[in-house]
């Protein structure tokens, strides 16, 4: 069975793969990927996964099997469909454990660049922030949301029955003590920003150790371990009115933030990657925020496809 392979990178050869299905003839794109190759071993090794699975699906009836993969177009569910392939070609224990089986089988989930706002049974806000999943199970006894991947802003209602509200994501359970709290999850870790009051946090593999954290404090823990609380980042939940609100970031952080509510992949060239940045963006636009902070730094974007654009220097 093919040794496991980090997610982002099986995804990020699955949009090549499509990329190039579609404009492959572009001699900049030919270029990027290349560069995207040689950046690091494991590219090379999710990329001969993608050849691996073609070969095999070639062998089978052409019927069937070719427009599972050359039928598909640029888009992100055909990305994800391709990225379910190469899971799945990884073993199913590791499939079932990532993020496009998750989010398929999810009562509740939002596509890249995607919000929803849900109102529970008692009258609990959810909203639901790019790319993210989620189910919800209210019984006699719980109040509970299955966080499977993404992030989600909640807002608790004060329950006649008295139920606890508790929020599960892979790593643990973060249970509400309050009103208003953020609970992301990503790279194995779950970070938990509280707006009001309080929740207690217990990792998966550490239950009898909970630790309460406080208003304006946030955390990041995995399955085994909290990492050490700071102080909560500032207009954190600024996504749930749409926004992306930044003080003196490096301009690889923002790309990486923004990068979540675009269609596709977004880079930063060393050269330029330290630049500072700071304002109010729109994230329902992410390419015209693009443009306005190359109008504003001394860099230019370069897209090779209209889901693939890298940050350079001028």
């Amino acid at each position: 069975m093919p040794a496991p392979l980090d997610v982002k990178v099986l995804e990020a050869a699955a949009q090549w793969y499509v990329d190039l299905r579609e404009d492959g003839a572009e001699p900049g794109l030919q270029a990027a990927h290349q560069h995207w190759l040689t950046a690091n071993p494991s590219h090379e090794l999710a990329w001969a996964r993608v050849q691996r699975l073609e070969q095999t699906m070639g062998r089978v009836d052409a019927g069937i099997a070719r427009p599972t993969l050359a039928g598909l177009r640029g888009s992100r569910r055909e990305v994800l469909k391709v990225l379910s392939l190469l899971l799945a070609a990884g073993g199913s224990t590791y499939a079932w454990q990532a993020l496009p089986w998750r989010s398929a089988l999810a009562e509740h989930r939002t596509d890249t660049g995607e919000r929803r706002r849900l109102i529970l049974p008692d009258g609990t806000r959810l909203t639901l922030n790019t790319h993210s999943a989620a189910d919800v199970r209210y019984s006699e006894q719980w109040r509970e949301v299955i966080l499977h991947c993404g992030e989600i802003a909640v807002e608790t209602a004060v329950d006649s029955l008295a139920r606890p509200f508790i929020v599960h994501s892979p790593q643990g359970s973060i249970r509400a003590l309050g009103t208003r709290f953020l609970v992301r999850n990503e790279d194995a870790r779950t970070r938990v920003d509280v707006q009001q009051h309080a929740v207690e946090i217990r990792p998966a593999e550490a239950p009898d150790q909970p630790l309460r954290l406080e208003a304006e404090q946030q955390v990041w823990f995995s399955a085994s371990q909290v990492e050490p609380v700071t102080q909560a980042t500032r207009n954190a939940d600024a996504w749930v009115n749409g926004l992306l609100v930044v003080s003196d970031w490096r301009l690889e952080t923002f790309v990486d933030e923004l990068s979540r509510y675009h269609p596709g992949h977004l880079s930063v060239h060393p050269a330029v990657a330290e630049l500072r940045i700071s304002g109010m963006f729109q994230l329902g636009k992410p390419d015209s925020v693009l443009d306005n902070v190359a109008a504003t730094l001394p860099i230019r974007v370069r897209r090779f496809t209209r889901y693939w654009a890298r940050l350079e220097p001028r």
